[in-house]
């Protein structure tokens, strides 16, 4: 004989409780958004770049920063503008381009990662959880190099981001083991 839940005295969910995720699936949801938005947000920012730089390759840098200068009411003949200008003078049409391709490249990984932890799907957890590990020892050694907030906060931030996934994989896989008993 099949035993109800009725028969225990229990009611049956109803159908608003079958449709409600589990409280652990929607701090899941949380969190894989909260760090989707992240990796969209930095794919807005390093295409923007790509395109910015994309776009000065072919003018004086120099030229434009001494029109920017004047625009923001800086003396044109300052130490400031002067040092600014010197240093893009060195900035070649190649540098430009490259720093243009890597920018987009990074923006489309960034892309891809954000829209795949959006859709929740697993490979994006693994793909985001490894790029992250990878970039780890560079941060280190940019906060060591020029320890500042910005360095610091990009740490923390992606020091956070890896707790949450290896957290996060580690409960899924036991999940999936205690479905599968």
């Amino acid at each position: 004989m099949i035993e109800t839940s009725e028969e225990h005295g229990q009611n049956p969910p109803s159908a608003t409780q079958m449709s409600e995720p589990a409280p652990a699936a929607q701090h899941r949801a949380r969190g894989l958004l909260a760090i989707a938005i992240f990796k969209l947000a930095k794919a807005v920012f390093f295409l923007a770049l790509g395109i910015g730089a994309l776009h000065l390759v072919h003018k004086n840098i120099g030229d434009l920063l001494l029109q920017i200068a004047t625009t923001l009411h800086f003396d044109p003949e300052g130490q400031f503008v002067g040092i600014l200008q010197d240093r893009a003078d060195l900035i070649s049409g190649h540098q430009l381009r490259t720093v243009s391709e890597l920018s987009i490249l990074y923006a489309m990984v960034s892309l891809t990662e954000g829209i795949g932890l959006m859709l929740e799907k697993t490979w994006a957890e693994y793909l985001t959880l490894i790029l992250t590990i990878c970039a780890l020892p560079w941060e280190l050694y940019e906060l060591i190099r020029r320890p500042n907030y910005m360095h610091a906060g990009l740490l923390v931030i992606n020091l956070g981001v890896l707790a949450y996934l290896l957290w996060f994989l580690r409960w899924h896989r036991r999940r999936k083991r205690l479905n599968a008993s």
